[in-house]
Order: structure tokens, then sequence, then C-alpha cells
């Protein structure tokens, strides 16, 4: 999603995909979404039947992981980290960043088009959990009406047995034949008549 939101606007209708610059997409998470301890993952589009095999896209989607606890980082990284995490300056790195949050949050541009963001991330999501319930009523829908036919079939074959029973002159082995029930059943349901 994200990669496609980036090359629509890196790249004009009718242009080769080869004009396409190396993008990055970064996720900074506050929480270590793969469980391994690395400070960062990073990932490339490889072909799992030779993975020396690389697409040419240069397209790189990097995890970074504020709880990690491994792998090579930079210190101003790890100042970064630390910054996510706790809210602490230790760093001129970190001090830019701080001064440019502070400064982004006075900007009342820049906090309205966040809100609009939130806004429509928001009414995505809710549209998303709409068609996902129409979906699932739907379906249930579906598999409600096949185990409704199932139980009316089930309760058709025990009736018809009963009548079969009823008159006396079938064998127990001709009941369950031609009600497609099994023979224990068959049993069953003459002990309880």
């Amino acid at each position: 999603y994200y990669q496609a939101l980036l090359d629509i606007d890196l790249l004009q209708k009718g242009q080769p995909y080869d004009l396409l610059p190396p993008t990055f997409i970064i996720f900074i998470c506050v929480f270590d979404f793969f469980e391994k301890g690395n400070y960062v993952y990073t990932f490339k589009k490889r072909c799992l039947e030779n993975l020396k095999l690389e697409l040419p896209d240069e397209a790189t989607t990097m995890i970074l992981n504020t709880k990690g606890t491994h792998g090579d980082i930079s210190q101003d990284i790890k100042s970064f980290y630390d910054y996510v995490n706790n809210h602490i300056v230790t760093t001129d790195f970190t001090k830019q960043i701080d001064d440019e949050i502070s400064y982004l949050k006075l900007d009342t541009k820049v906090r309205r088009e966040f809100m609009l963001m939130e806004a429509r991330l928001l009414d995505e999501r809710r549209e998303g959990e709409a068609v996902g319930i129409a979906k699932g009523k739907e379906i249930g829908l579906v598999e409600g009406e096949a185990i409704g036919l199932a139980k009316g079939e089930s309760k058709e074959k025990l009736a018809t047995a009963k009548r079969m029973l009823a008159k006396g002159c079938y064998s127990l082995e001709v009941i369950a034949e031609l009600t497609n029930l099994s023979l224990a059943d068959v049993e069953k349901l003459k002990e309880e008549a």
C-alpha cells in the first residue's frame, strides 16, 4: 500500500518503471513485530527459488524496532530509539527531532492536514469494518442455510425411518439402506419406540 502511494507520486502515467528512484518505507515500531530482538529488520523483494535474484525496483522496507536488543546501529539511531521510547533528548540529533516536532505541533496547517489524514484513515477503517461485517453476515447466512438444510434432511430421514419401523414390515438393514442412516441409528430409534 505505502509502496504504491510512493510510486504513484514518483512516476507519471506512461513513464517506464525503470525511472522510479530507489524508495524506502520505514516503519517505526515501539514493539518487536517479529520477536527476534533486532534493532532493524530490512526487507527487499527476492525470488524464493533463487534468493540471490532480487527485483531491480530498488524498493526497501525497514522496520525499526525501538525495543530491539541486538544488531549494529549508529549512536544517533540508538538515541532516536531512546527518544521514541522515553521522550528524552540525549543528542543533537534527537534535539533536532524534538525541535521539529514542537514546530509542527504549532503549525495549524500541518495539524489540520494531520487531522484530515486521521479522519480519512478512520473513514477507511470504518468502511473496511462495514465490508467485513457484511461479508461475514453473507457467509453466515450461507453456512446457516447449509446447516439448516442438513438438519432438515436429518429430521426427514429420522421421520421416514420411524414410519418404516411403525409399519413393521422392513428389516433394520433395509431401513438403514433406504434412509441413509447407520444401522446403529436405526437400532436406537427402534429402542426408543
